[in-house]
């Protein structure tokens, strides 16, 4: 088989592309009018996408404000549901220094009067 020279090769490969290509023209008249006619319902579209936001942007401003309202309301009603309800008696620390002192009493008399009336002296044997 004989060798086929590059020149001859490169030749062929732009004969081919050139053979695919497309050639362009120039646009109709109605090409160029479909053209306007989308621009201009881009237009629109986009007008209205603007006045959909602006819309929305205004409703959620409308319902920030009235979240910020109603949240200084619950927080003014926290407060003075705070301050009508009474303190306890006693602290957490205090209750729990209480409830010692009260079992150690109750165990000192308790022992007392398991201990009873005995005449004896019970002393340590050494």
């Amino acid at each position: 088989m004989r060798p086929i020279p590059l020149s001859v090769l490169a030749t062929l490969l732009l004969s081919c592309a050139l053979a695919q290509a497309e050639e362009t023209s120039p646009q109709p008249l109605a090409a160029a009018t479909s053209v306007e006619a989308q621009a201009d319902a881009l237009e629109q579209r986009l007008a209205q996408s603007e006045q959909l936001r602006s819309e929305q942007q205004a409703n959620s401003a409308a319902q920030l404000q009235r979240l910020r309202q109603e949240n200084q309301r619950l927080r003014l009603q926290l407060k003075e549901s705070q301050a009508r309800q009474q303190p306890g008696l006693l602290s957490e620390e205090q209750t729990w220094f209480a409830l010692g002192a009260g079992l150690s009493l109750l165990s000192v008399l308790v022992g007392a009067l398991l201990r009873g009336r005995r005449k004896t002296r019970r002393e340590w044997i050494n």
